[in-house]
């Protein structure tokens, strides 16, 4: 069930949004003090094409300069990209066939928010 919904995901919304995360981790990446959240957007790139069957964990070494760099984030873009999740997994969720589509948007919602300090990883 996890591969048929992440290649429904995939074709209809997840390849769209990874392509979005992508340019704007390589728009971080050349501008040198936003490189960690170029990283970041690699990440949620690399979430967005394939979100079921992972899931978000903290993990134990990210310290304050994760704290700060989340902050700097959600002030800068992590609460409309959260925004975004939200109110598209919303109105997905009101059509049948889009349910699967609008529960992967909104397990996009942590990890646009906060994305520094985190890891994805598999469900098994």
């Amino acid at each position: 069930m996890t591969l048929l919904l992440n290649v429904i995901w995939l074709v209809l919304a997840g390849f769209w949004m990874a392509v979005g995360y992508l340019v704007a981790g390589i728009i971080c990446c050349i501008l040198i003090i936003t490189i960690p959240f170029g990283l970041a957007s690699f990440r949620m790139a690399n979430y967005a094409l394939w979100p079921f069957g992972r899931t978000l964990v903290d993990r134990r070494e990210a310290g304050t300069f994760s704290l700060i760099g989340n902050v700097i984030w959600i002030i800068f873009a992590g609460w409309w990209l959260a925004l975004g999740h939200l109110i598209t997994g919303i109105l997905l969720c009101i059509t049948i066939i889009g349910i699967p589509l609008g529960i992967g948007n909104l397990k996009m919602i942590p990890v646009s928010l906060v994305p520094l300090g985190r890891e994805i990883v598999s469900t098994r």
